[in-house]
């Protein structure tokens, strides 16, 4: 007998009412920003650039986007102390970067939330920076009141991606949807697919916008890939034709 997806579990009631969408390399482009600000963090706590050490720890940065960044300093720098150095030092430049005007919205986005929204869904975003970083995307893009609820790891216990942590907070604190294969997930990393799939998602959707391509995002669980987040509202449609 064929197992049914989440998403052919759905009755004709059952709208995918609630979107949880990544924010840099999903909703947000901002050019490399990640490895730019990585490398200002990792000078600071004595990491030659263009060493094999930095080499290295870049690699992991990549291999790694969408985790909270504590974890990945954690996991590259060892004791807590010298995480929490390198995870300041990566806040503030990176808040220097967005405040310096390089980061904009993916084309098609805020469109794709507005007409979210207008069909009466709730769309959450959520990020592995921490707060203050996330506030600050926000502020640039002119997006504070953009949506419902915006999710950083903090928010959530304090574990971010590839747990599922921030799409079930999401799921309690929305009330958006009676079960967990209503919500749908979208971002541009493995993690991302990883943290749609554990929460129980009907939709976990990869975009191509970002870190990883369709391989990396398929083999961590998407159940579609699309060009970018502006297609997801024709997807959801369909699926719940």
């Amino acid at each position: 007998m064929k197992k049914l997806s989440n998403t052919e579990k759905l009755s004709s009631t059952e709208k995918l009412n609630l979107v949880v969408l990544d924010m840099a390399g999903t909703t947000v482009a901002d050019g490399g920003l990640v490895e730019q600000a990585f490398s200002a963090a990792a000078g600071r706590l004595g990491v030659e650039p263009g060493s094999a050490d930095h080499a290295e720890k870049l690699d992991y940065v990549r291999a790694t986007m969408g985790e909270s960044k504590i974890s990945v300093f954690r996991h590259l720098f060892g004791d807590e102390d010298r995480a929490q150095q390198a995870n300041t030092a990566f806040e503030e430049a990176y808040g220097e970067l967005v405040d310096g005007g390089r980061i904009a919205p993916i084309p098609g986005a805020r469109e794709a939330i507005e007409r979210l929204k207008g069909e009466g869904r709730t769309v959450v975003l959520s990020t592995g920076f921490a707060r203050t970083t996330q506030d600050a995307i926000l502020a640039a893009l002119g997006w504070q009141d953009l949506v419902a609820l915006t999710l950083c790891p903090a928010d959530a216990g304090g574990r971010g991606r590839p747990y599922p942590d921030m799409v079930l907070a999401a799921f309690l604190r929305t009330g958006a949807v009676d079960g967990v294969q209503q919500i749908v997930v979208a971002g541009d990393t493995s993690y991302d697919m990883l943290s749609g799939v554990r929460s129980g998602a009907g939709i976990v959707a990869g975009v191509l916008t970002g870190a990883h391509d369709k391989d990396q995002l398929t083999r961590n669980g998407a159940t579609h890939v699309l060009g970018s987040v502006a297609e997801l509202p024709e997807l959801i449609a369909r699926a719940e034709a």
